[in-house]
């Protein structure tokens, strides 16, 4: 079986709240969500920002990730963005 990449990503919506979510390819991902085909979480919160983006080696690695980024505090969250855009270049 061959693997994928796979991104986790965290996107601050028009309220100013963060979603995370994972996809093989991350540009379809996001213009699904900027045109109110995504999640609908977001679709009521336009318009979205990209706060931080992760790749992973596969799809179960970026599930993994999702599920424990989710289960984070708002604050932890925003440290994780902080940390994310630290380490890329």
């Amino acid at each position: 079986m061959t693997r994928r990449t796979a991104f986790v990503y965290l996107l601050r919506c028009g309220d100013r709240s963060l979603y995370c979510g994972w996809t093989f390819d991350l540009k379809a991902r996001l213009d699904a969500h900027r045109a109110g085909r995504g999640a609908r979480y977001t679709r009521s919160r336009l318009p979205l920002e990209v706060a931080a983006v992760r790749e992973l080696p596969d799809e179960a690695s970026a599930r993994r990730e999702e599920a424990r980024i989710k289960a984070l505090s708002r604050t932890d969250k925003l440290a994780l963005v902080a940390a994310w855009r630290a380490e890329s270049p």
